[in-house]
């Protein structure tokens, strides 16, 4: 329970105009200090004084990464209650949130542009960039070891790439479906699959930011190296949870945090890392238990990243 006062600054702060815009826009998933400016078209100082006094009150959490600070709707806490109650009752058709909604989508179309243009350049050499800095062979053999050497009906793999965690994991699913939005990524694992003989594999062209609920159910979804693409990694693995079968399970392969800013200059990452604590919550909001999670630090002597491997269950399966 709160005292009268730190609840009337709690409401203080919710109760303009600005500030109930970006509790709706962080009621839609994380978003960066830049991209919240652009979607208001208010300055970064004015934004960034309004986003201060959200935080403080508790009604949001701020994150930063190298350069760049995120904000997400707190977790937990009498803060984060009222501001749940407050976005799940504005209403979609007031004009100033279409508009938000509409500039929205835009910041999220030109995030996605880029990196297509940039995956469209690496295409060919997508599988040889991935080895930099990262233990891929000890990756990729733990994330095999995870299933247990069981052989599920339905594995998904999103953002598969060049399909090569489909051609690791071939031995456990009896159907593999990896789905891309890189034509050119898709041209290389067509041609990876069918050198590799895998026929019970095959790969598709779609939005990974707005699954086909067709494509489930499935009993494995893989995201591996693809949710720091994302400026909102909870939101993607939310709709990940909903292609799963009950009792599904998620790996997620992806960067320990680092300060690496020009992988986002010149490789087009939104997140340079995921946490613990990061990835703990948005399983938790999306319904989901980390069963188990693993590191990899880089083999080179000169600080490179660190892989993590996290392993995600369905908090409604039965032992």
């Amino acid at each position: 329970m709160s005292g009268l006062g730190d609840l009337v600054g709690v409401l203080k702060a919710a109760g303009e105009s600005t500030r109930l815009r970006l509790l709706a826009l962080l009621a839609d998933g994380d978003h960066s200090v830049k991209d919240l400016t652009e979607i208001l078209d208010q300055s970064q100082p004015r934004v960034s004084r309004h986003l201060k006094l959200l935080a403080d009150a508790g009604l949001v959490e701020r994150h930063a990464e190298g350069a760049w600070a995120y904000y997400r709707l707190a977790p937990n806490g009498q803060g984060a209650d009222l501001a749940r109650w407050l976005t799940a009752r504005v209403d979609p058709a007031d004009p100033e949130r279409r508009r938000d909604r509409a500039r929205q989508v835009e910041a999220r179309g030109a995030q996605q542009a880029l990196a297509a243009d940039y995956f469209a350049k690496v295409a060919e050499s997508w599988d040889l960039l991935k080895t930099l800095h990262v233990p891929e062979a000890a990756v990729e053999a733990a994330v095999l070891a995870e299933l247990g050497g069981r052989s599920v009906d339905l594995l998904v793999d999103l953002g598969t790439g060049t399909g090569r965690m489909l051609e690791v994991l071939a031995p456990a699913y009896k159907h593999g479906v990896g789905i891309d939005s890189s034509r050119e990524m898709l041209a290389v694992a067509r041609s990876r699959l069918a050198g590799a003989g895998l026929a019970h594999a095959q790969v598709r062209l779609g939005d990974i930011g707005a699954l086909d609920p067709a494509t489930g159910p499935a009993d494995v979804i893989v995201i591996h190296q693809v949710l720091h693409y994302f400026d909102d990694p909870g939101r993607m693995l939310a709709q990940a949870r909903r292609l799963l079968k009950p009792g599904g399970e998620i790996l997620i392969v992806d960067f320990a945090p680092h300060d690496l800013e020009f992988l986002r200059s010149e490789h087009a990452h939104r997140r340079l890392g995921l946490s613990r604590e990061q990835m703990s919550g948005w399983a938790g909001l999306a319904g989901l238990d980390v069963l188990a999670m693993r590191e990899f630090p880089s083999d080179t002597k000169d600080g490179g990243l660190t892989v993590c491997l996290w392993h995600l269950g369905d908090r409604n399966r039965t032992e």
